[in-house]
């Protein structure tokens, strides 16, 4: 195996585990030492306009697209094969896709022009929070990308090649996971080099958020505030 092969099976057969065990434990650690800072640190309060929108737009869209992504890729073909056939899943993951990733891409356009362009909302930003949301917008470009790159290829043979190379990954065949992706396209190749990223990415910014539960809040006391009586 040359070294071309070698670093194909690294980013595609192995660095999906150390993005995996990185997150795991660091999320153990960020929430066994530092658990005022598990939360998204949100700037409505600074500038409300907007954000609504913009916030419901981009959750929306990637709550959709992230589940198609899971059922898509980790649901054996045999589960569905009798009564939708891998052409027929293909357009309905670019039909669905590109409709919930359209939607999430203008949410998060208007949440990148919110936090680079309002003074104060920009200052009391980190590096992390703007740096996350251009890897996020790069992200989500690469993924409406593969639509159009998959409008050569109708008969859902790549969408098949990428659903078992997650399901290998998760039966701990990576070898045989990476060589199934070694003749995806570039795009497709980025788009699964920079999600996996993203999963080593979450203990260390506000992504942290997207594991939390807080279910408690729903049985939990209302809060009792009362105006300051005028002097």
């Amino acid at each position: 195996m040359n070294a071309e092969n070698w670093m194909h099976v690294f980013l595609y057969g192995i660095y999906p585990y150390i993005a995996i065990t990185v997150c795991i434990f660091g999320c153990w650690v960020r929430f066994d030492t530092s658990q005022y800072t598990w939360k998204t640190s949100s700037s409505q309060m600074l500038q409300p306009r907007n954000m609504r929108v913009a916030s419901n737009l981009f959750h929306i869209g990637i709550l959709i697209v992230l589940l198609g992504h899971l059922f898509g890729m980790f649901t054996p073909h045999a589960v569905y094969e009798h009564f939708i056939t891998a052409p027929q899943k293909q357009i309905m993951a670019m039909v669905v896709g590109g409709v919930a990733g359209v939607v999430c891409l203008f949410g998060l356009i208007m949440l990148i022009i919110r936090r680079f362009s309002d003074p104060r909302i920009s200052h009391t930003s980190t590096f992390g929070d703007k740096a996350l949301l251009i890897i996020l917008l790069a992200q989500l470009l690469l993924g409406l990308g593969t639509i159009f790159v998959s409008m050569d290829h109708m008969d859902g043979v790549m969408m098949m090649n990428l659903a078992n190379w997650a399901q290998n990954l998760a039966i701990l065949r990576p070898v045989y996971a990476a060589s199934l992706v070694e003749q995806a396209g570039i795009v497709y190749k980025l788009h699964m080099f920079l999600g996996t990223t993203l999963i080593l990415l979450v203990p260390f910014t506000r992504l942290i958020h997207i594991i939390s539960a807080p279910i408690w809040y729903l049985g939990r006391r209302y809060q009792i505030v009362r105006q300051k009586s005028a002097q």
